[in-house]
């Protein structure tokens, strides 16, 4: 009996091993979410900072992934993707078509109001840039706590918009969602094996974020 549970543990221990590498090695390629929506934050660029800021404000409200990207790209097909273009068109306009078309119903006004005011926040205090904001930060937890200054924007928010900055932002360093560091325990990845400021180390993030739901519910 004692030899058949040792055979048996050591044929379903590889089989475990096997299956956390091939986990593993399918997270380390996750696109980011930036990247599913044609946003490439590789290149230094306001455009580009600005456009996942927008995209992290509608990430961090209670709704689906799925509504979400349809309301960034409803923000882009109307050529709303600079803080002043967004201004100019104004609360209403914000609120119908560009919201309802994206399906973004329960949040629009609300949402609507937030990204206005946070447009109006990002010109008054530094000039439209992102980049400014990062450069006049002293380090990572200033960056955080600029950002928690504007309107509506909680720790969700801010989370969202700073980790896949990580590889391209020399102060931008949060801390892993507790529900991804839980997700990669349960997965047996080992995020300790990754620098925190790599590019890998973001897809493995964004892949361990998409598949959440795999978490029992607490």
């Amino acid at each position: 009996m004692i030899i058949q549970l040792i055979t048996r543990s050591r044929l379903v221990h590889p089989q475990r091993t096997r299956h956390a590498n091939t986990t593993r090695r399918a997270l380390e390629c996750s696109p980011l979410y930036s990247e599913e929506l044609g946003i490439d934050l590789a290149k230094p660029s306001d455009s580009a900072y600005f456009r996942w800021f927008l995209a992290s404000l509608l990430f961090g409200a209670r709704i689906s992934e799925t509504t979400a990207q349809k309301t960034y790209q409803s923000f882009v097909r109307h050529g709303l993707t600079n803080p002043q273009k967004i201004l100019k068109a104004g609360w209403d306009f914000l609120v119908y078509p560009v919201m309802r078309e994206g399906g973004y119903v329960r949040y629009d006004g609300r949402k609507s109001t937030q990204v206005l005011r946070d447009c109006e926040m990002l010109i008054a205090d530094f000039g439209g840039s992102l980049s400014r904001l990062h450069d006049v930060a002293t380090d990572a937890r200033d960056v955080e706590e600029r950002l928690l200054a504007f309107y509506g924007v909680g720790p969700v928010t801010t989370n969202i918009f700073l980790r896949e900055l990580r590889p391209f932002w020399t102060k931008a360093d949060p801390d892993p969602l507790p529900a991804v560091e839980r997700l990669a325990k349960r997965l047996s990845i080992n995020l300790n094996r990754y620098s925190r400021k790599s590019l890998v180390f973001a897809r493995v993030e964004a892949g361990l974020i998409r598949r959440r739901r795999e978490l029992p519910a607490t």
